[in-house]
């Protein structure tokens, strides 16, 4: 399976990148604001960025947006001495194919290395092996079961059902109902408000609960 680069850029970079996609072992996805929305960002493994559009207000918005993932910032100008992203990595143009894909993978690579030991999340770090979560220079003890949580809840496309969170981590176990999930998602939330004073971290409706 390929990976998704979502890619943002002047029309003249785009299509410049259309025309050599074919050579590339990964999928250029190519922003549209009319398609945007409908396009899973979860499903997307880096954030590909003409350094010439830096100064659009809308594009710096939805990057700031995806700041969870690998940015590559490719151009002619470095963004350097104005780095206002969390994780950055750029290549100056002219650049071969070669090293442009040689860079996307190892981000692509690290990127995953570093999610399988911590989340970001919202303004959040979840530590996994520390099992905390942090927040600037503030931290709380979580359980194993609550990083399931956390992770199940964030990875969803759509608001859980307690029946669906039931199922997929507790797998039906004996001792395990609905209240269950009640309890551990009450104890997590007043985890996080009283230490972050956050009470949105988990949200509940009709629908189920999302993060």
């Amino acid at each position: 399976m390929k990976n998704n680069i979502l890619v943002f850029g002047t029309k003249h970079f785009n299509n410049s990148l259309d025309e050599i996609k074919e050579y590339f072992t990964f999928s250029l996805i190519f922003y549209d604001e009319h398609t945007f929305s409908k396009q899973s960002t979860k499903k997307i493994s880096l954030v590909l960025v003409d350094s010439d559009v830096c100064g659009d207000k809308t594009v710096l918005s939805l990057i700031n947006k995806l700041n969870n993932k690998p940015l590559l910032f490719l151009g002619k100008r470095s963004i350097s001495k104005n780095n206002k992203f969390i994780s950055t990595a750029e290549l100056l143009l002219p650049v071969s194919i070669v090293e442009i894909s040689r860079m996307v993978i190892n981000l692509i690579t690290t990127h995953k290395f570093s999610q399988n030991s911590s989340i970001s999340i919202k303004e959040y770090l979840v530590d996994k092996n520390e099992r905390l979560i942090k927040k600037k220079t503030l931290s709380v003890a979580i359980t194993e079961r609550e990083i399931q949580l956390i992770e199940l809840l964030f990875n969803a496309e759509e608001p859980l059902s307690k029946n669906i969170i039931l199922k997929t981590i507790w797998k039906y176990a004996d001792d395990a109902d609905t209240h269950t999930i009640e309890t551990h998602i009450y104890r997590l939330r007043k985890k996080i408000s009283d230490k972050f004073k956050d009470e949105n971290f988990i949200i509940n409706s009709k629908a189920g609960y999302t993060i």
